[in-house]
């Protein structure tokens, strides 16, 4: 950066301040903080750049700006402002440690790896030392069954190190290895927070356990916990957005999410931040099945007036307003007010095309529901106020969360009883505890539950796929008890102190009545997906309509078929999942593993906190 030009800043000033008047005004003493920087007194110059950002942040994200040029110009600045610091030795900043769960996904990985690795190119935080983006280390942790899957995983860790980031693999041996250097005694009190597998069987551990394993593998790896954040991100997420444009959904690296996280772990007392993920739903299928239903009639009711080989009409259709739930048949359980309405689904061909070949593309996605995408109801990333506002938090996202070295004592605890809805879990017994220093920020994630067309590569615990049966049970199972943990939690927390054992007869008296109203609620879902299903088989099926007649559409009716069969497999009376959630004798088997759980969580956490005196 000769003589100090700024040509980054300089472009920006000159590019954008009649559309961004402001910029001109706060960029007016440029000359001056020029001449301190020169001078040796860099400080004004290097935060003039944070003054910046806001600014066209607003502006990019106003639906008025040529967005690309302005993001590109965006990157730049920051690229330039490091630059700066790394030339005045002022990059006394954070180091971040990320650790990556994974369990037989490697288009995912490569996928979160990508993430990474662009956010450190576009964005520059830290700078580069011998090659490597100094102060970014990923751990691939490892919890794969199968071999073939673990290789390739080792394949990408490799490839991404050759391409600049200093990624390791934090292999299933390692994680034995480490488990088994905590004392006995102390290790044994651990169990159901970093698993009693056996070292022959160290796989598919579950998401939790391999998490809090990666713990282990953070204080092995911290050279200073006062400079040391830890980044804990799930491989089925990506450090971009989506946006909404005229012709479909767009991802973008508009957010830089280490500058952002490191100011506010600087400039406040927060212990454990969370950011909410845009995209695919982060909750089961099992919960979201009645508006699914809901939105696929509407779609083939609205097809039903169309034809087979007019020009598709499902394209610039007007954006449906959304709140955080939209997606969820019991909204109402986390306080939001979901309004009776059906979401336009938008077709993602592009060019020229007809209503077959509309139908077409939709039918091949729409088993992927049952792997947790949502054809209708996704989640776009909203600017609102910005990316530096933190709000008091009460639910984790497990793959988007961040700590300091004090929060490493806040886990994600219960992992042994692999129910869902661990992270809200978690949250309300950490926002007891912690109150507003647990705290969440505008930073989501992209979550993108499916990678490939025919399912081939996807693994989702719970979900089982048998040639064209995709069967929920064990998911569903999970989220009923979850949800039963979640809620009874949320009221206990309410009463009691979280920093004393839980008394069992007042457990009980909440648990037995969250167990009532959940098993209404879940009744009620239950008739209505039923329903719903016998609707939609009506529709497309017994009423004649053009597709019934089309040759090309064979293969997109079975499609429908198969998703209609496999809804009546998984929701029917009949189904595993819902004989077990009716069962007296299952339920009382999952109420005595909460309750035990539960009044051993002070103990248990009370030996965890010793690993970070």
């Amino acid at each position: 950066m000769d003589h100090m030009t700024l040509p980054c800043l300089q472009d920006c000033i000159r590019r954008y301040h009649t559309l961004i008047p402001q910029l001109e005004y706060i960029t007016k003493p440029l000359p001056d903080f020029i001449s301190q920087a020169e001078a040796g007194k860099p400080d004004a110059l290097i935060h003039l750049y944070e003054n910046v950002y806001p600014l066209l942040e607003k502006f990019l994200w106003s639906g008025n700006a040529d967005f690309h040029p302005l993001l590109a110009c965006y990157q730049s600045l920051f690229r330039e402002q490091e630059t700066l610091i790394e030339q005045n030795s002022r990059n006394d900043r954070y180091n971040f440690i990320l650790s990556i769960t994974v369990a037989d996904r490697p288009p995912h990985l490569r996928a979160c790896l990508e993430s990474i690795l662009q956010v450190c190119q576009l964005y520059g935080y830290g700078g580069k030392t011998a090659g490597y983006y100094d102060k970014i280390k990923v751990i691939v942790a490892e919890d794969s069954a199968d071999e073939r899957n673990i290789l390739r995983h080792i394949e990408l860790v490799n490839e991404y190190r050759q391409r600049g980031l200093n990624v390791v693999h934090f292999n299933q041996p390692e994680q034995h290895e480490l488990l088994q250097s905590i004392p006995p005694p102390l290790r044994e009190r651990l169990g159901n927070i970093l698993t009693t597998q056996p070292k022959e069987k160290f796989f598919l551990k579950g998401q939790a356990a391999n998490r809090n394993l990666s713990y282990l593998k953070f204080l092995q790896l911290t050279k200073d916990r006062n400079k040391t954040l830890y980044y804990l991100v799930d491989s089925d997420q990506s450090f971009c957005v989506n946006r909404q444009t005229a012709t479909g959904d767009e991802a973008v690296y508009a957010l830089n999410y280490f500058h952002c996280i490191n100011k506010i772990f600087r400039d406040t007392d927060t212990l454990m931040l969370t950011g909410k993920l845009v995209g695919d739903p982060p909750v089961s299928p099992a919960v979201m099945t009645s508006n699914f239903l809901d939105d696929i009639t509407a779609f083939f009711t609205t097809l039903a007036h169309t034809r087979g080989n007019q020009c598709c009409s499902f394209h610039g259709l007007p954006e449906h307003p959304a709140n955080d739930a939209a997606y969820h048949d019991m909204a109402s359980l986390f306080g939001f007010k979901n309004k009776d309405a059906t979401f336009i689904y938008r077709c993602r061909l592009e060019g020229e095309h007809n209503h077959e070949a509309c139908l077409r593309d939709f039918s091949q996605r729409l088993n992927s529901f049952f792997f947790g995408e949502h054809l209708t109801r996704k989640t776009f990333f909203s600017y609102g106020n910005g990316f530096d506002e933190i709000v008091p938090a009460r639910t984790i996202y497990p793959g988007n969360y961040i700590v300091n070295y004090e929060g490493l004592k806040y886990i994600i605890p219960f992992g042994h009883l692999r129910l869902r809805m661990s992270g809200p879990t978690a949250g309300r017994l950490i926002q007891a505890e912690i109150k507003e220093r647990f705290a969440s920020v505008n930073l989501p994630m992209l979550h993108r539950r499916t990678t490939q067309g025919d399912f081939a590569e996807e693994f989702r615990p719970g979900v089982e796929l048998k040639l064209e049966s995709i069967d929920l049970s064990n998911e569903f199972e999970r989220q009923f008890f979850g949800d039963l943990m979640l809620f009874s939690v949320a009221e206990l927390v309410s009463q009691a102190d979280v920093n004393q054992p839980f008394q069992k007869e007042v457990m009980t008296s909440v648990i037995d009545r969250k167990e009532m109203e959940l098993l209404a609620l879940y009744q009620q879902k239950h008739v209505a997906v039923l329903d719903k299903n016998r609707l939609l088989n009506n529709l497309v099926f017994n009423t004649g309509h053009w597709w019934l007649s089309s040759p090309v559409l064979a293969d997109a009716l079975h499609h429908v078929k198969n998703f209609i069969q496999n809804i009546e497999h998984n929701f029917s009376d009949q189904s595993l999942a819902y004989q077990q959630i009716q069962s007296s004798e299952h339920r009382a088997v999952r109420k005595k593993q909460i309750i035990e759980a539960l009044m051993n969580y002070r103990t248990e956490r009370d030996a965890w906190d010793r690993l970070f005196q």
